[in-house]
This record gives C-alpha cells, sequence and structure tokens, in this order.
C-alpha cells in the first residue's frame, strides 16, 4: 500500500472510500453474476482472532489445499465486486512476491489470500435486516470467482462476531490462533508503533486501513474490549497483556459451548506436526499439504505488570488444553 503508484492510489480512494460507490458495485455484482436458487455448501472455514496471533499464517496454509476460495490481493480494491474485476482488470503478474508491509517476513503476491472481508460488514454491518442474504450472497460471489464450493476467511474483526456466524453458517469452522499472551501482546505493541509511524508519514497508509477495515493498530486503533480497562493507554505493553486476556477469556469460555470454535496454539502449530494434521483432519482437507510453521521468539525490553502477566499466562495454559 505504500507502494502504490499515483494511478492505484486513486482507484483505491474512488472505489473504496464511498460507502454508496461499495454499495453499487455490489449491485452490479449481484444483477451480473449472482444465480437465483443456488447450491451453498455451508461447510466455510473462518480464521480470526487477536492480532498477530498466526492468522495469516493459517490462512495460507489452509489456502494451499487448493480446496477454498478466499479474497485476495487481486480482487483490491473491487472487493464487493470480485467477478467484474475479474472481467476488466488487467492481468497481474502473481509470481512477485514482496515483503508485506508488517516487515515480519510474510511475503505476498497478487494472488495471495488476505483479510479484506471486513470491507464487506463496514459497508453493511450496520442494517441487520439485510446483511445476512447480503453477507450470503457475498460468500456465493467469491465462490463463484474462484470456481469452488467452499469459502475461506481471514478477519481478525470476526471474533465480534462468533456467535453470529455459527448461527448463519451451522456447519462452519472457525479457527482461532493465539500465542503466548507476551510475545503476542510485545508483537501487537511493535506494530501498532510502526503503523503509527507509517500513518504519520503517508496519509494514504491511513486511509486504506481505514477504508479495509483494518483497526486493530494504528492511529485509527480500535480496541476489541474498551471498558473498565485498567491499562487504556495503548503506549504501554500492559494495555496489549489486558487485551489479550480481555480477548481470550470469553473466546476460552465460548468454545467450550460453541462446537464450531476450535481453538490452536500458534506455538504448537510450529513444533508438533500432529496439530496441522488435525487441522486438516477436522477441515476434511483431502490435498496433501506441506507448510512451514516458524515461531518466532524474541526478547521482552518492556517492563509489565507480573500479576497481569501471570494471569494471562494461566489463561493460556487453560486455551492449550483446549487446543486442537
Amino acid at each position: 500500500m505504500n507502494n502504490y503508484s499515483p494511478l492505484q492510489r486513486f482507484l483505491h480512494r474512488t472505489v473504496l472510500s464511498s460507502k454508496l460507490m461499495r454499495e453499487i458495485m455490489f449491485d452490479i455484482e449481484q444483477s451480473l453474476f449472482l444465480k437465483k436458487n443456488e447450491n451453498f455448501d455451508d461447510a466455510h472455514v473462518f480464521v480470526a482472532g487477536l492480532a498477530r496471533s498466526g492468522t495469516t499464517v493459517l490462512l495460507n496454509a489452509i489456502h494451499a489445499s487448493g480446496q477454498f476460495a478466499s479474497l485476495s490481493y487481486d480482487d483490491m480494491p473491487f472487493i464487493l465486486a470480485p467477478n467484474f474485476w475479474a472481467k476488466i482488470s488487467p492481468i497481474k503478474n502473481s509470481s512477485e512476491y514482496q515483503e508485506r508491509a508488517h516487515g515480519d517476513n510474510i511475503r505476498v503476491s497478487s494472488n495471495s489470500p488476505e483479510a479484506f472481508e471486513e470491507v464487506f460488514w463496514e459497508t453493511f454491518g450496520n442494517d441487520s435486516q439485510v446483511y445476512e442474504e447480503l453477507f450470503l450472497n457475498f460468500i456465493s460471489l467469491v465462490l463463484k470467482k474462484n470456481n469452488k464450493a467452499r469459502y475461506l476467511s481471514k478477519n481478525n474483526q470476526n471474533i465480534r462476531r462468533l456467535d453470529y456466524i455459527s448461527q448463519v453458517l451451522p456447519h462452519s469452522k472457525i479457527l482461532i490462533p493465539f500465542r503466548e499472551p507476551t510475545q503476542q501482546a510485545s508483537s501487537l505493541f511493535f506494530q501498532h508503533k510502526k503503523f503509527i509511524n507509517m500513518q504519520n508519514e503517508d496519509v494514504f497508509v491511513r486511509n486504506y486501513m481505514k477504508w479495509i477495515g483494518h483497526s486493530e493498530f494504528g492511529l485509527d486503533y480500535k480496541m476489541i474490549k474498551s471498558s473498565n480497562l485498567l491499562y487504556p493507554d495503548a503506549i504501554s505493553l500492559n494495555h496489549w497483556l489486558e487485551q489479550w486476556y480481555l480477548t481470550y477469556k470469553p473466546i476460552f469460555e465460548l468454545s467450550s459451548m460453541n462446537r464450531n470454535i476450535h481453538l490452536i496454539d500458534y506455538k504448537s502449530l510450529c513444533n508438533d506436526p500432529n496439530v496441522w494434521t488435525n487441522i486438516k483432519s477436522n477441515l476434511e482437507i483431502n490435498h496433501e499439504v506441506k507448510f512451514s510453521f516458524n515461531e518466532t521468539i524474541k526478547t521482552i525490553n518492556f517492563t509489565y505488570d507480573s500479576k497481569l502477566s501471570d494471569k494471562c499466562s494461566s489463561l493460556y495454559e487453560s486455551l492449550v488444553a483446549l487446543s486442537l
């Protein structure tokens, strides 16, 4: 996003910044490509969780099976009209991989899957009378564009919609990865400061993140939990530790009651091949998929509340006990 050409920036601004434009494009997409009474397979997969938990790596591994349709960089900026854009867009060189803006050694190309689904919710999420039907239509259109039967989503914001997804798509699988709390909180803290600097230097980066609903960190950061905080200041590792706890505590409680939700300890995924085998079996992935999961452990150079850290560690052990 920070290396887009002036033309690319203009196109993204034109298509994504206007809610009306997004609605118009979705109407055009539905009228041209959505067929009535199509068979709808709802055994879809949703990867969600607090950011910096391994969601992108898990998304790429599942997508590598070839069994799923997902939004990709190729669909930008016409996220709500993927079939229409595929018809008129120039051919892209998908072999050109570049490290993404996070600076975390994850390299992506134009056909790499990514978390753009939040554009739908930013457009229709406040209209409870219509968004259920529209969401199912949206999934159908992504499936049609990719000629697949199962949808794969990575959207960290969906941790706010776990019950909704389970109700609308009762046969879906929701994978929620998590990491050791101080490591994940430290990574969030680092990315928050990194993107604040990037957004201050380039207003397009800030706008781009707003348009795609990427509010996990940066100048327009939106807390997952914002009430009765001990540490409301995001320029503090304690804030991110508290957010980790407040995010995963209700997920832990919900996972024991909701059969759609499956917890994944990223450390175990990196160190135990049986975890990936269990995930593939759970998702009914029929193809052999070999994927390298690498855990990065960094030295924590920030001071933090030891009692809060102990509480997070206790919850972490409980989550590990329930994970795949």
